[in-house]
């Protein structure tokens, strides 16, 4: 093909793989208008048609409409503005895949009902403020009204959710996991004594000492008997019971008595809670962090045994 020459409507076809019928459509909605007619009244084009069919075919392969193609080869608009603000609307697009497939995934894995499903739909939908004000209200009901020196300010920080613009289908999942989860009133009620157990423990002795958590101190201690497979019950438990005691008393500058074992007991007892390590598991995925460790384990060792060197 060369500049002068005219095409018929064949050669144009067999020139951009374009059917035939595929050029008439686009030539009588104006998009590549002919150059010429025969005297018997074809249609005849040049050359530039050749490059207008293959933008054309482009843009429709993104999914433009044949509205905005228009305007980009009539130059009304840049086709850096064109792309721009579709590439906008197909994040948009995205997002809404990625929230329907999180929760129809969801459905399929759990077997929901249709009112299970109509709940996460609507949790996958929410926008940013709404998601963030449901997560307050969880918060509130589990933070509100206690010290503010015991340091709440903090954890509430690191017990948000932050759903990514563009989250992950897992990351979406979790939120919705999540969101159901922070609805449930007997898991508030249980993160709230989780909180006032906290919170009375800071209020004991010097408050502004840096001090280890006790789940710290159970852990480190639990660790290498689990290792050596010590039965908690036996009395090579003895030595850790009596060295996790020794740091809590020491802590709180209290005798390892009968009561202050109560009391971690009482502590360990609330937080040994699935749901709220399965919280901070779903938070970690929300929020693109490293999953944190389980306690389980330890908990299931220790409980037990403080429980049964706790005199009567």
């Amino acid at each position: 093909m060369d500049g002068d020459t005219l095409y018929s409507i064949g050669d144009l076809a067999r020139r951009t793989g374009l059917t035939v019928k595929a050029i008439r459509f686009y030539a009588d909605r104006g998009i590549v208008p002919p150059t010429d007619r025969s005297p018997a009244g074809y249609r005849r084009y040049g050359i530039d048609a050749v490059a207008r069919l293959d933008l054309v075919r482009t843009l429709r392969d993104l999914g433009l409409d044949l509205s905005t193609i228009r305007k980009v080869l009539d130059r009304e608009v840049s086709l850096p503005e064109v792309a721009a603000a579709h590439a906008e609307a197909l994040a948009v697009q995205i997002r809404t895949l990625r929230l329907r497939r999180a929760v129809l995934t969801a459905v399929a894995r759990r077997g929901s009902t249709p009112e299970e499903m109509d709940l996460m739909h609507k949790l996958a939908k929410l926008s940013e403020d709404e998601r963030r004000r449901l997560i307050d209200d969880f918060l509130d009901t589990a933070f509100g009204g206690l010290d503010p020196a015991a340091g709440f300010a903090g954890i509430r920080s690191s017990m948000t959710p932050e759903l990514p613009d563009s989250p992950e289908t897992e990351q979406v999942e979790a939120w919705v996991e999540l969101a159901e989860l922070s609805q449930d009133p007997d898991f508030r009620a249980s993160v709230r004594r989780m909180a006032e157990h906290h919170a009375a423990e800071r209020s004991h002795g010097d408050a502004t000492t840096l001090r280890r958590d006790s789940a710290a101190m159970v852990r480190d201690e639990v660790g290498p008997a689990l290792a050596a497979g010590i039965d908690p019950a036996s009395p090579e438990a003895d030595a850790v019971v009596a060295a996790v005691m020794a740091q809590y008393a020491q802590v709180f500058d209290r005798p390892d008595d009968a009561e202050l074992r109560r009391r971690l007991l009482t502590r360990l007892e609330a937080a040994n809670d699935p749901r709220w390590e399965r919280y901070l598991r779903l938070l970690a995925v929300i929020n693109g962090w490293l999953a944190p460790e389980s306690l389980a384990l330890v908990y299931a060792w220790f409980i037990p045994a403080l429980r049964a060197r706790i005199p009567r």
